[in-house]
């Protein structure tokens, strides 16, 4: 006589909600830990003209930092989400249109920074983001 153990249905490991809420955090703390590095600690001065023919100055503290950082992220995760209804390959032009996105998103640091080190400083917090975010949200894209 010959017993069979039931077979077990598992659910798969893949839990996107918590890998991508990781993701977003990762970023957000990323652009927070260069803003620390740049404002306080390296003493740069993060102002830029709030339009480019401007004289209108706007300092960018850790409130907009979190804020901002959070926003993109959120936005991000959200344009996956709705890629991965519509196509099979959601992760592939997701991760395009995000780097897409980043290099567009660098035209405000070169252009509205005041300083040389608001420009660097801003850059490498959009490259921070980026460089957190991207990676890590390609990751949780399902396969349809």
């Amino acid at each position: 006589m010959t017993t069979t153990a039931p077979h077990r249905v598992t659910a798969p490991s893949h839990r996107p909600l918590r890998s991508r809420a990781f993701a977003v955090t990762a970023a957000v703390l990323a652009a927070l830990v260069v803003w620390a590095v740049a404002v306080p600690l390296l003493g740069v001065q993060l102002t830029v003209r709030t339009t480019p023919s401007s004289s209108s100055m706007q300092t960018i503290g850790a409130g907009f930092v979190l804020a901002v950082s959070l926003l993109a992220s959120l936005l991000g995760w959200g344009v996956l989400a709705a890629l991965e209804r519509r196509t099979q390959r959601a992760g592939t032009v997701w991760t395009v249109a995000a780097g897409v996105v980043l290099l567009l998103s660098l035209a405000g640091p070169l252009t509205a920074a005041v300083t040389t080190g608001g420009k660097v400083s801003l850059v490498l917090l959009h490259l921070s983001v980026a460089a957190v975010l991207i990676p890590l949200l390609r990751r949780t894209a399902s396969p349809r």
